[in-house]
């Protein structure tokens, strides 16, 4: 699976598991990655920062998933290395320089709000500008 589909299946699986944030009706964990608009969850959206915002309330660690891709992927057990991040930027198909890691990863930030929102996901407004 993807990086991408590994992001939105972990939390889509919050959203349907019972003890989530999420609201009623929404979606079981999807058996391939959802990468369109098309794959947008039956029954309604899935509130991304509620699901984010309670996985960091649970942390022990002070995470800010809002600001940080390598944050939010550490919420959701995911690898959040270098290499991981490298392989994400390819795979959104990043243009500019690999090697600079803070535009990277903010770049990334940006483009997972949006890939997130257009699966079915409830973001803010402003994680996606």
């Amino acid at each position: 699976m993807s990086i991408l589909g590994n992001i939105v299946s972990s939390i889509f699986h919050h959203a349907s598991s019972p003890a989530s944030a999420a609201p009623a009706g929404a979606p079981s964990p999807q058996s391939k990655p959802a990468t369109h608009a098309s794959s947008a969850p039956a029954g309604g959206t899935v509130d991304v920062a509620a699901i984010m915002d309670k996985l960091a309330s649970q942390s022990k660690e002070k995470l800010d998933w809002r600001r940080s891709i390598v944050d939010m992927m550490k919420l959701l057990n995911l690898d959040s290395s270098m290499s991981a991040r490298k392989h994400l930027a390819e795979e959104l198909h990043y243009s500019g320089n690999m090697n600079d890691s803070a535009a990277m990863n903010v770049w990334l930030h940006k483009q997972v709000m949006v890939k997130l929102a257009e699966n079915g996901g409830k973001v803010p407004n402003e994680l996606k500008a």
